[in-house]
C-alpha cells in the first residue's frame, strides 16, 4: 500500500509542473499577442501559446481573468526584480545599477502587463508600496555615502529616476537592458551639463 500512494504521489507532481508550464505560456504568449495588437481574441492568444482555445479558457474564463493575471505575474516578477539586487546590502552604486536593470527586463518584457496595472488591486498596492519604501532607503543610502549631493532633494530625485526607467523602456531601438541601465544610471548621477556648468564658449 506504501509503494503504491509513492507512485500516486510521484504521478501527481508532473502533472502540476505542467499544468504551470501550460498557464506560463499562456501568459507569455498572451504578452506577446496583446502587445502587437490590444483587441487580439483569445483564440490568436492560444494559437501563439500552441495550445487549444478550450485550454485557455478552462485556466481563463474572460479575457479580463487573463489580463488579470498577467499584471498579478508582472507584479511578482517586479518584485522579484527588486529582491534580486539586494538593495539593503548592496553598495548603493552597484545596488542602483542592478535594480534599474533587473526592473528594466520585467518592464521591457512584461510591457502590455505592466501598463495594465490597476492600482486599486491590493497586490499591486502592496507591491509598490514595498518598492517606494526600498527605494527610498536606497537613495538615503547614496546621499549618506556620497553617491549623491548632500543637498539632493531625494523625492525629485526618485520622480526623475521613474521617469528615466519608464522611457527606456519605451525604448525602440532594440538596446538590451544592461546598456540601458547604465545610460539610466549615468544621466541621472552625471546629467548632460559640463562638470563646471559653463558652455565651452
Amino acid at each position: 500500500m506504501t509503494s503504491t500512494a509513492g507512485g500516486a504521489s510521484d504521478r501527481v507532481r508532473p502533472l502540476r509542473a505542467d499544468a504551470e508550464r501550460t498557464v506560463r505560456a499562456i501568459l507569455e504568449a498572451a504578452e506577446r499577442v496583446l502587445s502587437a495588437n490590444p483587441a487580439a481574441t483569445m483564440e490568436q492568444i492560444a494559437e501563439a501559446a500552441g495550445v487549444a482555445r478550450t485550454t485557455v479558457h478552462r485556466r481563463f474564463a474572460t479575457r479580463e481573468a487573463l489580463i488579470v493575471a498577467m499584471t498579478g505575474w508582472a507584479t511578482r516578477q517586479f518584485q522579484d526584480a527588486v529582491n534580486a539586487a539586494r538593495p539593503e546590502a548592496t553598495p548603493p552604486a552597484v545596488a542602483l545599477y542592478q535594480v534599474t536593470a533587473n526592473v528594466l527586463r520585467v518592464k521591457i518584457a512584461w510591457g502590455f502587463a505592466m501598463n495594465a496595472l490597476r492600482t486599486d488591486d491590493p497586490e499591486v498596492a502592496h507591491v509598490h508600496t514595498d518598492v517606494l519604501d526600498r527605494c527610498d532607503r536606497l537613495f538615503r543610502r547614496a546621499r549618506e555615502t556620497g553617491l549623491l549631493r548632500p543637498d539632493v532633494d531625494l523625492d525629485w530625485t526618485r520622480r526623475a529616476y521613474y521617469a528615466l526607467i519608464h522611457e527606456a523602456a519605451q525604448d525602440d531601438r532594440g538596446e538590451d537592458a544592461d546598456v540601458l541601465a547604465t545610460r539610466i544610471v549615468d544621466t541621472l548621477l552625471h546629467g548632460f551639463g559640463t562638470p563646471d556648468g559653463r558652455s565651452g564658449r
